[in-house]
């Protein structure tokens, strides 16, 4: 099982239950992919449960036609405090599948809830799909509990293997997953709302907000403002942009746990805190250059955003960025982890704005037949093939038994 076999469309929709402990409208990678599978297989005549944490006290569950929510307790996740991470709840699962029982459980997330999802699937001899959105294992060292590192990733494996077939948004990965011992691992990959991430949001009035004219080189950045997301080197890169060209400015756009002390230390870096929606667009478009750092990505769906709205970017050789992007053609790829060669490439650019001006609209041409509707139609196509091999698994022992 290495890519989708795309099945033909059923008439019969599916009965879609689908355990996730991070949902819109917290603002993470995951959390917006999941909305957009969910929009997306609606539109397909899909039904969805949605099993999900309550995010805050006054949060409802949403009925509504082809969709329904369960809420379950949840926790906040050390070091996401923002997250919730669902409680045990095997007993409530059991209970709610025997009642209305799904044709496929979809897990996107492995914490306890995705577990207990987990293992209620699999007692009830529902088919289970899995998503591998987030190297958890790889975050351990920037929260002091590296010896954790190796448990976490045989806990990974170990929840993964039990599933028909877990799911990655790029070969690279895939790749990765295999030698590391999963099974069944397909690639399905993401899109990218190329009509909201669009060279037309940039905003002369933004721009002057920063103290920028139209020939300002501007360095923009969107993340999560944490330890692992590496951002000591666009630091490091903007100080040598700006020995080039005073007139730099860096945007980081974003939130998290690093943002006060880097606010302290970098008074001449633009905080411009979390945005969502337009404003999100608006600040993309009205950036030059993304750099993007980080090194412990399952995709990064800010670098296919930022490209998306035609910005030259800068970014480690793996993930969204060796999934979309060629070396000088339509972005810039960094050897993997080398610093000093993310600064040299990200300085060289700053003083080459045509440069960038050509990147910048390759960029946009590269995304623009990335859509989310096929990209869908590639998830349907796995959710059908593991619901109907599990049909075929059940059939075999009563022919067996048939026979006897």
């Amino acid at each position: 099982m290495n890519t989708p076999n795309h099945t033909p469309r059923t008439s019969q929709p599916l009965n879609i239950a689908l355990v996730t402990e991070t949902y819109l409208p917290e603002v993470n990678g995951v959390a917006i992919t999941i909305g957009r599978m969910v929009h997306g297989l609606r539109q397909r005549k899909h039904r969805i449960h949605m099993i999900r944490p309550r995010q805050f006290k006054q949060d409802v569950a949403a009925k509504e036609d082809g969709y329904e929510e369960t809420l379950v307790t949840g926790m906040p996740i050390p070091g996401y405090p923002e997250l919730k991470s669902g409680l045990p709840a095997k007993g409530l699962l059991l209970k709610l599948w025997k009642m209305q029982r799904p044709d496929i459980v979809h897990i996107a997330t492995e914490g306890p809830l995705g577990w207990s999802a987990l293992s209620a699937a699999r007692k009830l001899n529902i088919p289970v799909s899995t998503d591998f959105h987030t190297n958890f294992h790889s975050y351990t060292a920037h929260y002091g509990v590296g010896l954790l590192k190796k448990p976490i990733a045989a806990y990974l494996r170990h929840f993964h293997n039990k599933s028909a077939c877990t799911l990655v948004p790029t070969i690279s990965l895939q790749q990765q997953l295999e030698f590391e011992g999963y099974k069944n691992v397909l690639v399905v990959s993401r899109g990218v709302d190329a009509e909201l991430f669009h060279p037309s949001k940039r905003s002369s009035e933004l721009r002057a907000s920063w103290n920028a004219t139209d020939d300002t080189p501007v360095v923009m950045l969107v993340s999560r403002i944490a330890p692992e997301k590496n951002l000591h080197v666009v630091i490091q890169a903007f100080e040598q942009m700006r020995k080039v060209n005073p007139q730099a400015r860096l945007v980081m756009v974003g939130d998290g746990p690093a943002r006060a002390e880097l606010e302290k230390q970098h008074p001449h870096v633009i905080f411009a805190g979390m945005q969502t929606g337009e404003p999100l667009a608006q600040h993309y478009a009205s950036g030059d250059i993304f750099l993007y750092p980080s090194l412990t990505e399952t995709y990064g769906n800010v670098t296919v955003e930022a490209m998306a709205s035609g910005l030259a970017t800068v970014a480690y050789d793996y993930a969204a960025a060796r999934q979309h992007m060629r070396h000088d053609e339509n972005g810039l790829l960094v050897p993997f982890a080398d610093t000093d060669a993310f600064v040299r490439i990200a300085t060289g650019l700053v003083s080459d704005m045509e440069r960038v001006q050509r990147l910048r609209i390759a960029a946009r041409q590269t995304v623009e037949s990335l859509t989310w509707e096929h990209i869908m139609g590639e998830m349907e196509s796995v959710l059908l093939d593991v619901v109907r091999q599990q049909g075929e698994q059940n059939v075999q022992p009563e022919l067996s038994a048939a026979t006897d």
